[in-house]
């Protein structure tokens, strides 16, 4: 269970444990048919009739809900030739119903952020949206009515395989994935594990519609299924309305196909080898492993991370740090069933790959020989806690989380897994890597007949009844309130002081887990001192965690992990029984690095290794082909784009006394914005950050380099990517535009309607719902607060067989928008959406900091996004479609597509 929380990217936010408090009323009073099981930290689930398991978590803190729907259903069910058919079937529950036939549409005037993801055991959906009873009673009745009355048609198949057709070729210009593909394949003789959930090719394209419905038919059934409801309602009115939107869904009479099919055990080790073109070669080991469910899962994920952590891990110093190899990384695939603990290694191109696989190897097996130190096992044990923890605190991450608990069989699995690490050994954890560290279940190398064996015998997984037979519940509560997030109140809650030349800006709030967040914003130097200094600054930035005056890089990451800091020094994330020291440990991490040689060597080869892996991708050929396109700076010039092959000889040519140079130079406080939102005592820190940052003062003087608009020429260019299977549509035009123009509010949402909606918007309903020409595409508008130097950028991926019709479709689409415009029912669903998701991110204390930060440099309140909101709401068709009109000539826009020309001239492109 503990690997599945390296997947889980958890922000610490706010809840309420008064909303945890159990709601008696509801409990004495449930509706008919629905009765309460357990209750764990806040979450109580109930069952219906029909077999619908329901998990309801109040919480406050936030106006907010998540509604989480888990089916007991993955790519491990699926039968021959049937490969995908779970991720297919996932894009096809976003078809609509009889009852609500434009669910993505309901979704954007809603403002609700969705999606569904699909994995080895489960598939869920999900939206995170306003809390209101409107909202939440659309999404309850949706899910019911989704779950047995989806479309599930022909045509929808038709148009959708060419979308997740194109999302697999995405997939194949990823070594990575490519990689994890084939070391499924190989490892597995004949579990479905062996499968990827992307399936292959050919089932995917040929897959028949009544196999699909026969699977849906199958699946998506109550008794099959989680439903999660985490945010601000009211307990007894969301039973109600669960018990008549899912209470008269019959309980099925058909039995769930049973799986009996176990993978044998390894008799040799074995060997595969991917032949593409790339600029980063990776080596990957695995090894089978138990179930999730066995007690040697929590053993080996302490492994694994005490291997691979960076900058702590044993492979990081025996391999990075030594330089041969640029990176290490580990990754867990396996759930109800065995399956497989990858741990691999990206090493430069060019460079040999044999003494790394070797010494990878040696290390991963001599594991046992060299049990973990006390050291080694409180971190990982802190690390797993805070993620924990993090994830706990916070109700729109939560029901996702819960997903893969789940699909094993109990979502108390979850709480279970924190319950057990505190028990783990570093004896169990040296004798799990002994039993399944060896060379007859390894999956790399070459294969050697021998006589002799070295098997490793999975052990059978117990029940789960008698996993958690055992289980008691110890975790607390914490008290939060419930914050409005309207911007007269963000305004009223909020206090501005001067600290030398930093402003600060304090929002204090009671939070559940009593988290802060934190953003520092600082400005330096000007036009002619930062000429040449793009490559030096980043490089300088990067080096800040890797050693400085008290600590090395491994202590820095240590004591970020103790002080619960989650982020970089400029953007994070902490408590308030840390946010003092934590803000100390930042002031000194950014005032006294020492700029360790070692570490930045380490450094130039990491960058370099990520720069030369972009040479033959077509988004970064196509991206660095547009900017180049459009710079009107000299190169050097702050403002002036790199190329790819600058980047690589400007990042060659810096020093370490460069670097030095460039911190001693301009780094401080002289111009600076800190805002800190969450649960502390304003006073307090204050003096802290009048401690910190009051005398940091930056050596040069600051200026502002402004941006300068220009009309830039159209061109068409195509860019050779031979050998990928996916390709790029880049288009953009230059705007001479502010955000304070009065045309601004009106080309937002001109914007929103055209690309920026999602799968809703007008682009996206015509090149993937109904062309199926791609996976992902849209438009943005990029405009400043001071310069007029505006831009509007379509782009999209497709397969290069498909890109000139995506290109003619960008088009046609292009011109009706500018011909016919946009309509009222359009307007309307962007009004909605725009303003529900504003609400929505003034929600998350992250992004409030932020906010107050760039506020506060541009002399502004929240007062300003009320006013703009104000414009929004106020905006008439005729405005939005005039503003679009007069910004955008389709005529005008510089178009780059990268593709293989091949594959493009194959398919009678030109």
């Amino acid at each position: 269970m503990l690997q599945c929380w390296k997947r889980i990217h958890a922000a610490i936010l706010v809840a309420s444990a008064l909303a945890f408090a159990p709601d008696f009323a509801a409990a004495q009073t449930l509706p008919q048919g629905i009765t309460q099981a357990s209750s764990v930290e806040g979450i109580t689930e109930y069952r219906l009739a029909n077999g619908l398991k329901v998990l309801l978590f109040p919480d406050a803190s936030k106006p907010t809900i998540t509604v989480n729907v888990t089916y007991l259903v993955g790519s491990r069910h699926e039968n021959y030739g049937e490969t995908g058919m779970a991720h297919l079937l996932e894009h096809l529950m976003f078809k609509g119903t009889p009852k609500h036939p434009t669910i993505t549409r309901d979704f954007t005037a809603r403002g609700m952020r969705m999606n569904g993801t699909t994995w080895l055991d489960r598939t869920n959906y999900y939206e995170l949206f306003q809390a209101s009873d409107d909202n939440l009673k659309w999404a309850i009745e949706m899910e019911a009515d989704r779950m047995v009355h989806s479309f599930i048609a022909k045509k929808d198949l038709d148009s959708e395989m060419t979308v997740v057709r194109n999302e697999f070729e995405m997939g194949e210009n990823s070594p990575f994935s490519v990689m994890l593909k084939r070391m499924q394949s190989v490892a597995f003789d004949w579990h479905n594990y062996g499968k990827s959930t992307i399936g292959n090719r050919s089932d995917i394209e040929n897959v028949k519609i009544a196999n699909l419905q026969a699977f849906y038919r199958t699946y998506y059934q109550p008794d099959n299924a989680v439903l999660l409801i985490a945010g601000k309602f009211d307990t007894a009115k969301t039973l109600r309305w669960i018990a008549n939107a899912f209470g008269p869904i019959a309980k099925p009479t058909r039995s769930l196909p049973a799986f009996w099919t176990a993978e044998p055990t390894q008799d040799g080790e074995r060997s595969f080898t991917v032949r593409r073109k790339g600029d980063t070669q990776t080596i990957a080991v695995a090894y089978k492993v138990p179930s999730a469910l066995h007690a040697d899962d929590d053993a080996l994920s302490f492994a694994a991370e005490i291997l691979t952590d960076m900058p702590n891990g044993r492979l990081h110093k025996q391999l990075v740090e030594t330089g041969k190899a640029a990176q290490v990384f580990q990754f867990g695939l396996n759930g109800y069933a065995p399956g497989l603990l990858i741990v691999g290694a990206m090493v430069k191109k060019g460079e040999a790959v044999e003494p790394v696989r070797d010494a990878l190897i040696a290390a991963i097996e001599d594991f046992y020989k060299k049990p973990p130190t006390k050291d080694e096992m409180e971190r990982v044990r802190r690390d797993y806690a805070n993620q924990i923890e993090k994830t706990l605190n916070d109700h729109e991450k939560i029901g996702v989380a819960l997903s893969d608990s789940i699909a094993l069989g109990d979502w108390r699995l979850l709480f279970r897994s924190r319950e057990r690490m505190a028990g783990v050994t570093a004896e169990q954890v040296s004798a799990a890597a002994g039993r399944y560290f060896r060379r007859d279940n390894r999956t790399v190398g070459t294969y050697l007949p021998e006589d002799q064996t070295l098997r490793a015998d999975i052990p059978a997984a117990p029940s789960v009844a008698e996993v958690m037979k055992d289980f008691k519940a110890t975790g607390q509560t914490t008290v939060a309130e419930a914050f409005d997030p309207s911007q007269a109140n963000i305004d009223a809650r909020t206090q501005h002081r001067k600290v030398g030349g930093l402003e600060l800006t304090l929002l204090p709030k009671k939070n559940r887990g009593e988290t802060v967040s934190v953003a520092l914003s600082l400005h330096w130097g000007d036009e002619k001192s930062l000429f040449g200094k793009q490559t030096v600054s980043s490089m300088a930035s990067a080096m800040l965690m890797r050693g400085n005056s008290k600590f090395s890089r491994e202590q820095l990451a240590d004591e970020f992990s103790k002080l619960k800091i989650t982020g970089n020094v400029y953007r994070f994330e902490t408590t308030r029984a840390s946010l003092t020291d934590a803000l100390r440990l930042v002031g000194q991490v950014l005032k006294e690095p020492t700029f360790p040689a070692t570490e930045f060597e380490q450094l130039r080869k990491q960058m370099l290794v990520g720069a030369e892996g972009m040479r033959n991708e077509p988004n970064a050929l196509a991206q660095e082909a547009m900017s180049q396109h459009f710079n009107q700076y000299p190169k050097g010039d702050w403002r002036a784009p790199q190329t790819i092959d600058e980047t690589i000889t400007s990042v060659k040519a810096v020093s370490l006394d460069d670097v030095k140079a460039f911190h001693k130079n301009f780094y401080g406080a002289s111009k600076a914005e800190l805002s800190i939102v969450g649960d502390f005592d304003a006073g307090a820190i204050a003096k802290v950050v009048e401690d910190v940052f009051g005398n940091w003062k930056s050596a040069l003087p600051y200026t502002r380099i402004a941006e300068r608009h220009t009309d830039v020429t159209a061109i068409r260019k195509n860019i050779d990517t031979p050998d990928k299977e996916n390709g790029f549509y880049t288009a953009r035009i230059n705007l001479n535009l502010r955000d304070d123009d009065p045309d601004f509010p009106a080309l937002s949402v001109a914007n929103h309607i055209f690309g920026g909606a999602g799968l809703n918007s007008r682009l996206m309903e015509r090149i993937r719902q109904k062309d199926g020409l791609s996976y992902g595409g849209g438009s943005s508008l990029n405009v400043s607060s001071l310069d007029r130097d505006a831009s509007f950028t379509v782009s999209a991926i497709a397969a290069p067989q498909n890109l000139a019709r995506l290109d003619a479709a960008i088009k046609d689409e292009l011109a009706r928008a500018v011909k016919d415009g946009f309509n009222a029912e359009e307007l309307a669903r962007a009004k909605s959406g725009l303003l529900q998701q504003r609400m929505q991110t003034r929600a998350q204390d992250g992004a409030l900091a932020q906010g107050w930060n760039s506020y506060v440099y541009l002399g502004r309140t929240f007062a300003w996004s009320k006013a703009f909101e104000d414009k929004i709401a106020a905006l008439t068709i005729d405005q939005v479609n005039a503003a679009f009109r007069k910004a955008i000539d389709p005529a005008k826009m510089t178009v780059v597509v990268a593709g293989d020309n091949a594959k493009m001239k194959t398919a009678g492109n030109p």
